[in-house]
């Protein structure tokens, strides 16, 4: 057993992470810098030349869109990933998943990306930390919570996720759920053992070289977060790979700052306001939908995408060119637009998704691809068209869609915005993408009111 007592952090990047959506890349930017942990996300590969820009950095994250796949995509495409990552010599390799934990044994599999980040990494354990107070989760006794409206839903009766088109989660209870996506052995360090701050006793009879048990870690509150984050740090040998949600970042951050070994936060400026920008959404999830009708209502130039028109190749380009002359106008009129392809889960584009892809004799992944290309198109014609400078893309998956398309390098956070939702500053050897501000939220992050507070910032 290697256990590490000094407190003092070690030399290089401390951790190194593959998102499995570029929302959640994002989110795990914003924990780390909060905390005064200089961090990037690459979009793509770097470059040697690109490494060394950000030799820097303590914490190199790499976007991707794993959490829409399929198990057979994850064994061609991870373990490269993995590999361009550990070379950064991080004694932390992260899959990062959402906070709720999307995943099922067909799509996004958080079973097949352990299986392959452990025989990477190696190690005795595997840590996993979903809970993240600041976002409003919790895990208690192995069971997920999650917060809507003010509201703390069992993951289970949760309005969206029970719901969710691709990805519903049936079971609150992570180990159930996750045992139907791998065969290894799954264990908990339960609140009780980690409030006692008793989690690395609890932790010595679990781990096993030849077989490493993923071992996941109750987060209710600040003392189970800092808790955690001691005994991974503490236990993380010569090295450990963690499937984890942002909740790894905060539980690292509260047990550096208990011991010591990080100061405080930095200053991170506040959002200042924008003269224009443009917005896409292909989230379904009600949060944003509301957000939706408040631009509505607030003097946004929303713009529909007919989504059965995008899987006719006869009409798609044409309702691509409608939706963006409209878009064109309103930025030229001083309205910021918001083009969207679905508002919550109950529109009847959604509930029809799938009786549209068979019409269209296409499968609904293939058809959910098609219209995140077609958000893309909307948003790279309408930026070139007008020279916005700051863009919002709601939805995960349309996320990943749209910042691929965008010739863009790496993101850093450049300012706060709402939690897990940050403002970032794009870095790219297209002089048109380079500085751009782009903000990647995801379907359950922000208020009503999020558009308008991405168009006018924080600033007081």
């Amino acid at each position: 057993m290697n256990v590490h007592t000094d407190h003092a952090l070690p030399e290089g990047p401390l951790l190194a992470y593959y998102g499995d959506d570029f929302t959640g890349s994002t989110d795990v930017m914003e924990a780390f810098t909060l905390a005064g942990v200089p961090t990037v996300l690459f979009l793509q590969p770097p470059s040697a030349a690109w490494v060394q820009r950000f030799a820097h950095m303590r914490c190199i994250g790499l976007a991707g869109t794993s959490r829409g796949r399929s198990p057979a995509w994850m064994r061609e495409h991870l373990p490269a990933a993995f590999a361009v990552l550990q070379a950064f010599g991080a004694p932390i390799l992260q899959y990062k998943v959402c906070s709720t934990f999307d995943s099922s044994p067909e799509i996004g599999s958080i079973g097949q990306a352990i299986e392959l980040g452990v025989a990477a990494m190696g190690g005795a354990w595997s840590p996993m930390v979903i809970g993240a107070p600041r976002l409003c989760r919790y895990q208690a006794f192995g069971n997920l919570f999650a917060a809507m409206g003010g509201t703390v839903h069992r993951l289970d009766r949760h309005p969206t996720m029970s719901r969710h088109p691709v990805t519903p989660m049936p079971e609150a209870d992570l180990r159930q759920h996750l045992a139907k996506q791998t065969p290894r052995r799954l264990e908990l360090i339960d609140l009780v053992s980690l409030h006692s701050g008793h989690g690395p006793e609890a932790l010595a009879p679990l781990r096993d070289a030849a077989a490493p048990p993923v071992v996941l870690m109750d987060v209710v509150d600040d003392r189970t977060l800092a808790e955690a984050g001691r005994v991974i740090w503490e236990e993380r040998g010569n090295g450990v790979f963690s499937a984890s949600s942002s909740g790894l970042e905060y539980a690292l951050v509260a047990h550096w700052r208990h011991s010591g070994a990080l100061a405080g936060g930095a200053a991170l400026a506040r959002t200042q306001p924008a003269a224009s920008m443009v917005a896409v959404s292909g989230s379904c999830s009600p949060v944003t939908a509301a957000q939706i009708a408040w631009a509505q209502n607030h003097g946004f130039a929303t713009e529909r995408l007919v989504v059965e028109r995008l899987l006719d190749a006869q009409v798609a380009q044409a309702e691509v060119a409608r939706v963006v002359t409209g878009a064109v106008q309103a930025v030229a009129a001083g309205r910021p637009p918001l083009i969207y392809s679905a508002s919550g889960p109950d529109d009847p584009h959604v509930v029809q998704f799938p009786e549209a892809a068979m019409r269209a004799g296409v499968t609904v992944p293939q058809a959910h691809a098609m219209v995140g290309q077609a958000l893309a198109r909307c948003m790279q014609e309408v930026i070139a068209q007008t020279g916005v400078r700051r863009v919002a893309i709601a939805g995960g998956d349309s996320s990943g869609a749209v910042a691929s398309a965008l010739d863009i390098t790496a993101l850093t956070v450049h300012s706060q915005l709402v939690p897990g939702a940050p403002l970032c500053r794009a870095w790219s050897d297209t002089p048109a993408m380079d500085g751009l501000e782009i903000v990647l939220k995801g379907g359950q992050m922000g208020g009503e009111d999020f558009f308008g507070q991405a168009l006018r910032g924080t600033a007081a």
